[in-house]
């Protein structure tokens, strides 16, 4: 008679999840079936929303009673391109060195998606009083754009869960908020000319020019004026320009120009009157021009947009979480997470708490070392034994 086999471990789920490869323009939905397998292996039911194309899907489980709020462990699946970076190893073939894990998302975010795939394995086994939920999404790289359609399925759902840790690399701190990010587009429209009668045209370029300059006066009077939180690298809400696009060649003034940008703003501030300030602005460089140009315009749209997270450092949540790691203080991270929309649409309160270091996030050779993912194992051990006592 064989023997049963033992559970996965965190490392050998990591493993698997960095075979998968899940950068978000390519699916992730063999990711997702395989984490919903393997949940079935230990009797976990798991519910799958998948995306318009059906090749992404978000999933969503509870282990332990149905029927009341427990805690839900958020993580995303998709991962940033490695094209163009100088790795030195496959980067979606796990390797071992020195105590580090190396492979695209291994900090961002696989390596706490494997422990809380764990960690849920281990629950199952034990006759929790308090639930323990998983959130795992798609597309959270472009935007927070997958989690969308899993909120809206929550929207709906008889109970939900009464706390939420989001596990992006803190390197186990706990992280109370970040910014909210709204990514833009200005559109600029000018006349085309040749250049040898340049004055006679209206060179879309210099228009978009001008508006970076409105652009960088509004990011001054934050700077000099807006709402400061010190908890933060930089302490006030930023606004940047991060692609310049328009013209065909130098011997024709250009009649477009297209301009992204963005806003990343602090919890309690307000990106619309920002981009009320923005569209005054862009206004006032078109409208002396109309008279010989009717056609002149700077015209400004929001592609998406994800809450900021400020969540109170007194929060039940923060207090609970800081229970199970042993932590003193907390701290705000600089990057966005999902947290803001758990937080806002559904009003679950909200920590980011997870294993490994942004700093190694994003870059050639990402790792996570096995001593972050053995505090994140840990943590996940602690909480299970809250959740069998009822919290």
């Amino acid at each position: 008679m064989t023997a049963p086999r033992a559970p996965l471990t965190t490392v050998e789920i990591l493993d698997k999840l960095i075979s998968f490869d899940t950068v978000s323009d390519r699916p992730n939905l063999s990711l997702i079936e395989w984490i919903r397998d393997t949940l079935a292996t230990a009797g976990i039911e798991a519910t799958l929303v998948p995306d318009a194309t059906g090749t992404k899907a978000n999933l969503y489980a509870t282990v332990g009673p149905q029927d009341r709020p427990g805690v839900m462990l958020s993580g995303h699946t998709d991962v940033v391109p490695v094209a163009g970076q100088a790795w030195t190893r496959d980067p979606f073939r796990m390797t071992e060195e020195g105590g580090r894990y190396y492979g695209r998302g291994t900090t961002d975010m696989k390596g706490f998606v494997a422990s809380a795939i764990a960690a849920a394995i281990a629950a199952a086994g034990r006759d929790l009083q308090t639930p323990l939920h998983l959130a795992f999404s798609h597309d959270e790289e472009v935007g927070c754009l997958g989690v969308r359609s899993l909120i809206a399925l929550m929207e709906g759902a008889p109970v939900t869960p009464a706390m939420c840790i989001v596990g992006e690399p803190t390197q186990m701190q706990v992280a109370t908020g970040h910014k909210g990010k709204t990514a833009l587009r200005a559109t600029v429209t000018g006349r085309e000319g040749h250049s040898a009668l340049a004055p006679l045209a209206l060179n879309a370029l210099h228009l978009g020019a001008e508006f970076i300059g409105a652009i960088r006066a509004v990011q001054d009077k934050i700077a000099a004026d807006g709402l400061k939180d010190g908890d933060y690298d930089v302490p006030y809400t930023t606004v940047h320009v991060g692609k310049m696009s328009g013209g065909v060649q130098v011997n024709i003034v250009p009649n477009a120009c297209v301009l992204d940008f963005e806003i990343r703003a602090l919890a309690e501030d307000d990106p619309q009157a920002i981009i009320a300030d923005l569209r005054a602005r862009a206004e006032a460089i078109v409208a002396p021009r109309r008279a010989e140009f009717p056609e002149a315009a700077i015209e400004i749209e929001e592609l998406w947009n994800y809450p900021g997270l400020g969540t109170p450092s007194d929060a039940g949540v923060v207090n609970f979480v800081k229970g199970l790691t042993g932590a003193n203080g907390t701290i705000k991270v600089a990057f966005g997470t999902e947290g803001g929309l758990f937080s806002q649409r559904l009003g679950i309160p909200t920590v980011i708490c997870g294993p490994g270091s942004m700093a190694q996030g994003h870059k050639p050779d990402e790792f996570v070392t096995a001593e972050q993912l053995a505090r994140c194992d840990a943590m996940l051990a602690s909480l299970t034994a809250r959740l069998e006592g009822g919290l």
